[in-house]
């Protein structure tokens, strides 16, 4: 593992001498771009010198123990390792983050596929474990849009992730998520399959050289519904934006006006636009639209398997889990940990 603590100093002391110019703070998006970089830098400066103190703590102990075997140092040794070990390897993960994008906040989208209430009640599902694995790893969750389903669930749910490397984790878990189970909405009982697929883009920097041309977008405006509460706007304040071209739709109802929703659309749907156009740069269309599979059999990235046994099993990996339950609750580390690795 190799983490560049010495060019992350010099990137820290970089920033903060862009955050002394008088100019520095007119620029609302740059400052706060600064500043969200700056807190991560200093929190993975501070996490790894940390580590490197403990690590001669432990060299110290085990010198100890050669000179005298004693239980207590022993015992205290090895759980300090074993602490440190896990450290460690939660610290390995983040230098797996190479990709241009993994520092970014993410764009999650939910959509229910085959198998009508009973696939949106399972899309309310995968949303309340995208956000209790949000919770668990102290993300910042904004909800952006919200359709409810016809009798239970969700049929669409589209969110904002924010913190440190959010992409770069969550991107992993782009794709389409199946469940096998005993239906609740069947009087007879009977075992269903489901489906639910999850879109997942970074909300990249605008790099000024990237415009929409708002000419190839459709605007649609509706009135919000769903979640939301007070939010709820009596007017057609929620936005739909649709690039013509390539089909790529970004909706945003959260936001109190129309303005506001209107620029966090144009937001996402550049977001989505850019990745689509870094993708073309590395891939053929052919073998990107390949990705973009129907929301039906044969085409998920994970089964979960709560009838006639429980187990949760990702198909491109193979790293499984038996607990259906603690899966559902967000503990996902297992599964993303097995794709980073494998890429």
């Amino acid at each position: 593992m190799h983490f560049n603590l010495g060019r992350m100093k010099e990137e820290l002391a970089e920033l903060k001498e862009e955050m002394n110019a008088p100019e520095f703070w007119t620029n609302l998006e740059r400052s706060t771009t600064v500043n969200r970089r700056v807190s991560s830098l200093e929190g993975k400066i501070d996490h790894v010198t940390k580590l490197h103190a403990r690590a001669d703590d432990v060299e110290a102990m085990l010198s100890l123990l050669a000179e005298d075997e004693d239980p207590d140092i022993a015992a205290e040794c090895e759980a300090e390792l074993t602490s440190l070990t896990a450290a460690a390897e939660e610290l390995e993960l983040e230098t797996l983050m190479r990709g241009q994008y993994d520092d970014c906040n993410a764009v999650l989208s939910l959509h229910a596929g085959a198998g009508g209430t009973e696939a949106q009640d399972w899309t309310g599902m995968l949303y309340r474990m995208y956000t209790r694995y949000c919770e668990r790893h102290g993300y910042k969750v904004t909800l952006l849009d919200f359709l409810d389903g016809d009798e239970a669930g969700v049929k669409s749910a589209t969110f904002q992730v924010e913190g440190d490397h959010a992409y770069g984790f969550l991107r992993s878990e782009k794709g389409v998520h199946r469940l096998v189970r005993i239906s609740p909405f069947d009087s007879n009982a009977r075992r269903h399959t489901s489906f639910s697929s999850l879109d997942v883009s970074p909300i990249m920097e605008d790099d000024g050289e990237f415009e929409v041309n708002m000419e190839e977008v459709r605007i649609d405006t509706y009135r919000a519904g769903g979640a939301g509460g007070q939010h709820v706007n009596r007017t057609d304040s929620a936005v739909r934006m649709t690039h013509i071209p390539t089909g790529i739709v970004a909706q945003c109802q959260n936001e109190r006006s129309q303005v506001q929703n209107r620029e966090m659309c144009l937001r996402i749907l550049k977001s989505r636009l850019l990745e689509l156009r870094e993708r073309e740069k590395e891939e053929q269309m052919a073998d990107i639209k390949g990705e973009m599979k129907k929301i039906e059999w044969g085409s998920q990235i994970r089964s979960y398997v709560f009838q006639p046994y429980t187990m949760v099993k990702d198909h491109r990996t193979g790293f499984e889990m038996g607990n259906v339950d603690e899966v559902m609750d967000g503990n996902l580390d297992g599964f993303i940990t097995a794709y980073l690795k494998m890429q």
